[in-house]
C-alpha cells in the first residue's frame, strides 16, 4: 500500500468530475449505505474537484458492503497518521478516500511548502533513523503485539441474551448483565480491528521507503536497469506468505510416508477425505498433524482479506486439499515441488555482485551495499504483515462478526446472520442496543420490522453496483506520474493514464497487451482466465494464468502454471513477487488482459519486455 503521492502537475485533460458520475439504474439510494464523510459533497466540491482520484482496484476491486468499509476506513487513518503525524515523511501527507457508486477512490496529498518539508525532514531523520537502527529488535516486539492482538480477538465471547440471567449474577453480586457484555464484546471487536491496523502501518511505510531509497540509488547509478532487476536483488528471502503452501507440500509428503495418500482421490471433498482417513491409525495421525497445522497456517484468505466474503482455508479447505492431492501426484512422479530457492538466491547474488562491480568508487559501493542490506532487512516485514493482519486476524474478525449476526438473526432482526454485513458498523451497534433494550424491558424491539426492508434494498443495490464498471480515475489528469509506489504497487504510470484517456478498442480486439515486466522469462501456453477464487480449481498444469489480480493464498497454483498475467499491479504486486520466487515469467498491470484473452487461447508471455501476445 502506498504512502503518499507528490502533487502531480496536471494537464488540460480531465477524467469525469466525481460530481458528474451518474448512479446506475436500480442503485438509487446507495449513498445511504455509507457515512457522510465517505462521500463527495457540495461542502468540499472545490477541493475535491481539483484533485486526481483513482480507483483502488488492487485492494478493493468490488463494491463495498457497508460493514466492510471497516478495513479501508481503518487504513485511511492508520496509513496516513504514520506518514503525517508519527514519522513526518517530509513531502507527504496522507491518502484521502471517497466512495463512488460503492467503489473506493483514493487521492494522495503532498507537502509543497519547502520550509514545511525542511521542518518535517528533521523529525523524519530522527524518528525513522531510530526504527532503521533498531529494526530487528522492534520487529520482534511487533510480532509479539500482533499475536497478542489476535489472541485478544479470539478470546472475545459473544454472549446470548437468556430468558433469565444465571443465578450467579445474584449470588456473586456481579452487578453486570448479558446486555452489557454483549455491547462490550461488540465494541472490543471494533476496537481490536482499529488496533490491528494501527500495528499494520507501524513499520510498513518505513519498509517501503527503505526499498524506495535503494530503488532510487539503483536508478541513478544504473540508468538502464530494469525495475525487475532491482527487485530480484531483494528476492530469495523467506517470508510467511510462502509458509502455508510449504505446509501443504509437507502434508502431502506425510500422507505418502504414512501410506494414506490414496484417500486424496480426484474429485473428493475434504469431508470425504477426512472420513476416509478417520478409519485408520495412520489416517488419524495425519489428521492430528493437519489440526496442528491449521492454526495459524489455514487462516489464509482466498482474497485479499478486505471483504467479509473473502473466506479462508480454515472455512473452506477445498483449495488446500486440492493442492495436497496435486502435490501427492507430482511427488509420486518424482518431481521436486519445492520453490527454486537456490536458483533464485544464486541469480540474486550474481546480479548483486555484477552491479556492485560497476560502481567506480568505494563510497558508492558501500552506499549500494548499505541500502541493499537495509532493503533486505525490512523486506520480511513488508510481506509478513499481510499474513498477520489481512489473513490471520481478518479471518477471525469476520467470523466473530458473524456470531453477532447469528444472534440478531435468532431474535428476528435478520433473516440470515450474514445480513449484518449490509449494515455499517455504527448501525450494527444501534441494532444491538435496540435488541438489548427490548430484552431488558420485555417488549418488542423495532429492529425486526425496521432492518429487513433496508437489508433487502441494499442487497438489490449491491447487485446493481457489481454490474457497474468503475471509471479508472476522476478529476484532472496528471501530466506525469512519478510517485514510485503508485507505479510499483498499483501499476499506474503516465502511459496508463494516457491509455485511460484514449478511446478503447472493443474487448477482444487487441492482439498484443502491454504491462509491467513483473518477472523475467518467456513462456507460451493455453490461457486460463480466472475471475474468482471459485475458478482456481479449473487451472491445469502448463497453462498461463490470466486474472484481475492474485491473492497470496493462490500460491499453490503457481506450481502448476507456466506464466502469469494480471490486469492490476506493478513490479511489487503479489503476482510479480511470487512469479520471481518461482522463476516464472509474469506481466502485470495489463489493464484489460481478462477482457481480451479467452480461456484456451494460446498466448506468449514475455516477462522481459512486459508484452503479452495472443497467438490464436
Amino acid at each position: 500500500m502506498a504512502i503518499a503521492e507528490s502533487a502531480p502537475r496536471t494537464s488540460a485533460a480531465r477524467f469525469p468530475s466525481p460530481f458528474e458520475v451518474g448512479t446506475p439504474p436500480g442503485a438509487e439510494g446507495w449513498r445511504d449505505m455509507y457515512p457522510y464523510y465517505y462521500l463527495f459533497s457540495e461542502e468540499r466540491r472545490q477541493f475535491e474537484e481539483a484533485k486526481f482520484w483513482y480507483f483502488d482496484g488492487m485492494h478493493h476491486p468490488e463494491p463495498l458492503f457497508p460493514f466492510d468499509t471497516i478495513t479501508c476506513e481503518s487504513w485511511w487513518v492508520a496509513l496516513s497518521q504514520y506518514t503525517v503525524r508519527v514519522f513526518a515523511i517530509p513531502p507527504a501527507l496522507g491518502i484521502d478516500q471517497r466512495v463512488v457508486n460503492g467503489y473506493l477512490y483514493i487521492s494522495a496529498n503532498a507537502v509543497t511548502d519547502p520550509k514545511e518539508v525542511e521542518r518535517r525532514a528533521a523529525l523524519f531523520t530522527k524518528r525513522a533513523g531510530y526504527y532503521y537502527e533498531h529494526w530487528n529488535e522492534l520487529y520482534a516486539k511487533w510480532e509479539g503485539k500482533a499475536k497478542e492482538t489476535i489472541a485478544e480477538l479470539k478470546a472475545i465471547v459473544v454472549p446470548g441474551l437468556p430468558d433469565f440471567e444465571d443465578e450467579a449474577v445474584v449470588t456473586e453480586g456481579r452487578g453486570i448483565t448479558s446486555a452489557y457484555h454483549l455491547l462490550a464484546a461488540y465494541d472490543r471487536c471494533i476496537e481490536n480491528m482499529y488496533k490491528m491496523w494501527q500495528l499494520h502501518f507501524e513499520f510498513l511505510n518505513l519498509g517501503y521507503l527503505a526499498y524506495l531509497t535503494y530503488y532510487g540509488f539503483c536508478k541513478k547509478a544504473f540508468p538502464d536497469i530494469a525495475d525487475q532487476t532491482v527487485a530480484k536483488m531483494v528476492s530469495g528471502i523467506d517470508v510467511m506468505l510462502f509458509r502455508p503452501d510449504d505446509e501443504l507440500k509437507r502434508l502431502a509428503k506425510l500422507a505418502l510416508e504414512l501410506g494414506v495418500a490414496d484417500a486424496f482421490g480426484d474429485g473428493r471433498t475434504p469431508a470425504q477425505v477426512l472420513a476416509d482417513l478417520d478409519k485408520s491409525a495412520a489416517g488419524k495421525k495425519w489428521v492430528a498433524d493437519l489440526e496442528k497445522t491449521k492454526d495459524p497456517w489455514f487462516y489464509f484468505s482466498y482474497g485479499a482479506g478486505f471483504y467479509h466474503h473473502h473466506r479462508s482455508w480454515i472455512d473452506d479447505a477445498t483449495l488446500p486439499f486440492s493442492s495436497i492431492r496435486s502435490y501427492i501426484l507430482r511427488l509420486r512422479k518424482g518431481e521436486d515441488v519445492s520453490r527454486p530457492i537456490a536458483q533464485v538466491t544464486a541469480e540474486r547474488d550474481r546480479l548483486t555482485a555484477e552491479y556492485q562491480a560497476l560502481l567506480k568508487t568505494p563510497e558508492d559501493r558501500k552506499a549500494f551495499a548499505d541500502q541493499l542490506g537495509l532493503a533486505r532487512t525490512v523486506y520480511p516485514f513488508v510481506e509478513n504483515h499481510n499474513f498477520y493482519v489481512e489473513h490471520w486476524h481478518h479471518t477471525i474478525f469476520w467470523n466473530k462478526i458473524r456470531e453477532f449476526g447469528a444472534l440478531l438473526a435468532k431474535h428476528g432482526v435478520f433473516a440470515d446472520g450474514d445480513d449484518i454485513f449490509y449494515l455499517h458498523r455504527f448501525e450494527v451497534h444501534d441494532a444491538l442496543y435496540d435488541l438489548c433494550t427490548s430484552w431488558a424491558v420485555g417488549t418488542p424491539a423495532r429492529g425486526p420490522k425496521y432492518w429487513p426492508p433496508i437489508v433487502a434494498k441494499r442487497k438489490a443495490i449491491i447487485k446493481k453496483l457489481r454490474e457497474w464498471q468503475p471509471v479508472p480515475a476522476l478529476g484532472p489528469a496528471p501530466e506525469v506520474v512519478t510517485e514510485p509506489f503508485t507505479v510499483m504497487l498499483w501499476g499506474i504510470t503516465t502511459d496508463t493514464v494516457k491509455t485511460w484517456l484514449a478511446p478503447r478498442e472493443a474487448p477482444g480486439a487487441a492482439r498484443e497487451l502491454r504491462g509491467f515486466a513483473g518477472s523475467p522469462g518467456v513462456a507460451e501456453g493455453p490461457a486460463r482466465v480466472v475471475l474468482s477464487v471459485e475458478q482456481l480449481g479449473t487451472v491445469r498444469d502448463g497453462e498461463i494464468l490470466v486474472c484481475p489480480i492474485t491473492a497470496p493464498s493462490w500460491t499453490p497454483v503457481f506450481t502448476k502454471i507456466k506464466a502469469a498475467v494480471s490486469d492490476i499491479g506493478g513490479i511489487m504486486c503479489h503476482a510479480a513477487i511470487v512469479s520471481r520466487e518461482y522463476g516464472l515469467p509474469a506481466v502485470v498491470g495489463t489493464g484489460y488482459g481478462t477482457k481480451n484473452i479467452k480461456t484456451g487461447q494460446r498466448v506468449r508471455v514475455d516477462g522481459n519486455t512486459g508484452v503479452v501476445t495472443i497467438l490464436g
